[in-house]
């Protein structure tokens, strides 16, 4: 009978992970929300929409093989924990995507009826924010727009 040795060195050097697995992480760590960004002319501050998926430096390299998985083009970020409780916490990695063009082509049409529980209403509930709030630009409330005209529904099949 004999063993199976798995070496640390290849499951961290894997660079391709399944959709599914992907989903179900960002399922339980990821998030889509809004970054605030400059200053518009009637003083408000304009609203990004983002997908973050954020966890312990430790999973860096999971949060690289995300985004090469997924082909995107961001950094991983690396930025010290709040503290601001007095819990000690460890460093965090991040993935965050803004990119107008990557949220329109990688990141809906990979998510779009895709998630389950409480993740896909947030997800929905973010498409309709994006449509709704009065400080997101012209340009990205069209994400919204080729939600609510189907075109994410007729390129479901891109991500299986």
């Amino acid at each position: 009978m004999s063993e199976v040795f798995v070496n640390k060195q290849t499951i961290l050097n894997k660079k391709t992970l399944t959709n599914d697995y992907i989903r179900g992480l960002v399922t339980g760590e990821g998030c889509f929300s809004f970054h605030t960004g400059w200053r518009q002319k009637n003083g408000r501050k304009c609203k990004m929409p983002t997908f973050y998926i954020g966890m312990h430096e430790r999973d860096e390299n999971l949060l690289k093989m995300v985004r090469d998985s997924l082909d995107l083009k961001n950094p991983i970020y690396n930025h010290k924990a709040w503290t601001g409780d007095g819990y000690k916490r460890g460093r965090m990695a991040a993935l965050v995507v803004r990119d107008f063009e990557q949220l329109k082509d990688i990141i809906i049409p990979f998510f779009y009826k895709k998630l389950k529980g409480y993740k896909a209403i947030q997800f929905i509930d973010w498409l309709e924010k994006i449509g709704s709030d009065p400080d997101v630009s012209d340009r990205y409330k069209s994400l919204y727009r080729l939600y609510k005209w189907g075109i994410f529904d007729k390129n479901i099949h891109l991500f299986p």
